[in-house]
C-alpha cells in the first residue's frame, strides 16, 4: 500500500527573494534558487509570459515582489523560544 507523509520545511526549502542573484526585486533569483533552474531561464520565461499574456505575469511579479520574503529578513525568519515560569 501507499502512504502519505506530511512535508515540514526539511522537506522543501522556503521560498525567499534573492539579495545576490537579483535584476529588480530578486523574485526570479529566489525562484531560481529554489528549484534549481538557472535564474536567466526564469527571467526570459517572464518575460515571454509577460508578452503572451498581455501583461498578467507582470502583475503576478509584483504580487509576488509584495509577498515573498527577503533572503535574511528578520521578521521572516522562525524564532524557537523557551518560556520558563519562575517560582
Amino acid at each position: 500500500m501507499y502512504s502519505v507523509r506530511e512535508f515540514s520545511e526539511t522537506d522543501m526549502d522556503k521560498l525567499y527573494r534573492s539579495k545576490d542573484d537579483r535584476m529588480i526585486a530578486g523574485v526570479c533569483g529566489g525562484l531560481g534558487k529554489n528549484t534549481d533552474i538557472d535564474s536567466n531561464l526564469i527571467r526570459i520565461l517572464f518575460i515571454v509570459l509577460a508578452f503572451c499574456s498581455v501583461g498578467i505575469m507582470i502583475l503576478i511579479y509584483l504580487c509576488a515582489w509584495i509577498l515573498i520574503p527577503e533572503e535574511g529578513d528578520v521578521k521572516s525568519e522562525v524564532i524557537d523560544a523557551e518560556y520558563r515560569i519562575k517560582e
